[in-house]
């Protein structure tokens, strides 16, 4: 049952994270330098244990900031 909380939240969490940091931060890319930090400490301090839990990890990095492009404000029209 652990395992499966730790790889659901592998899933989810970075890709949001991402998203979080951009909108707070009104750039992508310190959004993800922001969730990379993050996970490089879980990492350094043995939370993330294996190498598939860190390839998951990438991968919703990558959903995340990709989102986050699909994400830009919009120009509102004036009529």
């Amino acid at each position: 049952m652990v395992n499966v909380i730790e790889y659901l939240s592998a899933l989810i969490l970075p890709g949001l994270l991402v998203l979080l940091f951009t909108r707070v931060t009104y750039n992508r890319l310190i959004g993800l330098v922001l969730t990379v930090a993050l996970i490089a400490a879980s990492v350094y301090k043995g939370y993330t244990n294996t190498f598939v839990l860190i390839v998951i990890d990438a991968f919703s990095l990558t959903a995340g900031f990709w989102l986050a492009a699909k994400m830009r404000p919009r120009a509102v029209k004036k009529t």
